[in-house]
């Protein structure tokens, strides 16, 4: 069937709000997607109907521990785990890295090497980086390829040795939009025995995950990027977590996934959780697929993959056009399946955060900088103080949207190259 276009963003009110008249265009979904109505009234509902810490005995703590399990519950099927108690719910995506990369470093010891990717968002860098300095770890180096523009396996391969503890990997990129090979990457990180740690934040609004196929140990990704709340989820592989002992508050609980969620979690935005996987699972159900939740989001994913890709080919196509322009990234239409539609652009001779501050005027929201992918504009040679323009596409864009953006760039560079004149 046909993308449903009109009956997806008639469920998301912010792409009805005007600015003094003038239409919005979300191309910022990189950085966080706007919500389906029901995500929103979801959050609202649990806040005046269920609003109690857990562990009691009265209506309003029992019915918070129900939305507490229904999100994991809803988790598990979104990432194809073999139990909730494999998920972990926390503030954020580099909070949770922070928190589980110390515990993983009660593990290791001085000389013990771990492995990270020049294509990575800081939030998978930094944390390993810093636990490698405080325990006197070996940091190696895995560059990205500049012309396939993924991390290729013979790169890992020459850099892995018998003494990697860790692999940090991204599945995609927040600034190339690269999809990056995780599961034979994976494979080759087990073969040394060493854990991967695998940043799907930007993968995950956009492809269906599957972490028992992939064989990695970990893997994290944030709820606001698809269509969620502000939230981090971080799934563990069981016979990994249930080896490490967190950092945590001596009488707190001792169980899966607990041990690893501090204080008193975010029921609220747990229950906007849940509501945003079963809006794929609704999405799913509205293209003829009628088996079980985790069968209805894969069928989402497969309807909006068709419908995400032709707009990134028109969006990549049109900026080609444009003399002194690049693209940092796949382009070739027959790649379209190796990258998600996040699109990244410098142009010869002008600074990033003017064309996107000219276009934010025009009420065309996208960013403009590194956009934390440090390491990459380290590895371009791109001044990490102007970094790219970045548009990113969700499946409730449309190509009229894309045509208005790119008759913008067209424009704006035009203006800018006339100043300049």
């Amino acid at each position: 069937m046909n993308f449903p276009i009109e009956a997806v963003r008639e469920r998301f009110p912010a792409l009805s709000l005007t600015d003094k008249g003038r239409r919005r265009i979300y191309l910022d979904n990189p950085a966080g997607t706007q919500v389906p109505r029901t995500v929103a009234d979801a959050v609202a509902r649990c806040l005046l109907t269920t609003n109690a810490n857990l562990g009691g005995f009265f209506e309003t703590t029992i019915a918070a521990q129900e939305v507490v399990d229904d999100a994991h519950a809803a988790m598990a099927d979104f990432l194809g785990a073999a139990s909730p108690e494999e998920i972990i719910i926390g503030a954020n995506m580099t909070t949770l890295t922070y928190h589980m990369s110390r515990t993983l470093g009660r593990t290791m010891k001085p000389g013990d090497e771990i492995i990270l990717t020049r294509i990575d968002h800081e939030g998978n860098v930094s944390p390993w980086l810093q636990l490698a300095e405080d325990l006197g770890l070996v940091v190696r180096w895995l560059p990205f390829d500049e012309q396939s523009w993924q991390v290729e396996e013979a790169a890992l391969a020459a850099l892995i040795t018998n003494r990697t503890r860790l692999v940090a990997l991204n599945y995609a990129s927040n600034l190339t939009g690269s999809i990056n090979r995780v599961k034979a990457l994976t494979r080759i990180a087990k073969q040394a025995c060493a854990l991967v740690y695998v940043d799907a934040v930007q993968f995950a609004p956009h492809g269906l995950i599957d972490v028992q196929d992939l064989g990695c140990d970990f893997l994290i990704c944030s709820a606001y990027k698809f269509f969620g709340p502000h939230m981090g989820i971080l799934w563990g592989r069981r016979a990994v977590i249930d080896a490490l002992q967190p950092y945590k508050c001596r009488c707190s609980s001792n169980g899966l996934p607990e041990r690893f969620e501090l204080g008193t979690p975010q029921i609220e935005l747990m229950a906007g959780l849940s509501a945003a996987v079963d809006y794929f699972a609704e999405l799913g159900a509205v293209a003829g697929e009628g088996g079980s939740r985790r069968q209805k989001i894969a069928k989402a994913f497969e309807l909006s993959i068709a419908y995400e890709n032709p707009l990134a080919q028109r969006l990549i196509d049109g900026l080609s056009d444009i003399s002194g322009l690049t693209i940092h990234g796949i382009t070739d239409p027959a790649r379209l399946g190796e990258r998600v539609p996040t699109v990244s652009f410098t142009v010869d001779g002008m600074d990033p955060e003017t064309i996107a501050r000219q276009m934010n005027a025009e009420n065309i929201f996208l960013w403009s900088g590194h956009n934390y992918a440090w390491e990459i504009v380290q590895q371009l040679g791109i001044p990490a103080d102007q970094g790219v323009v970045r548009i990113g596409i969700a499946h409730y864009n449309t190509a009229t949207e894309i045509d208005e953006t790119l008759e913008s760039v067209h424009r704006v560079i035009a203006m800018l190259r006339q100043e300049r004149s």
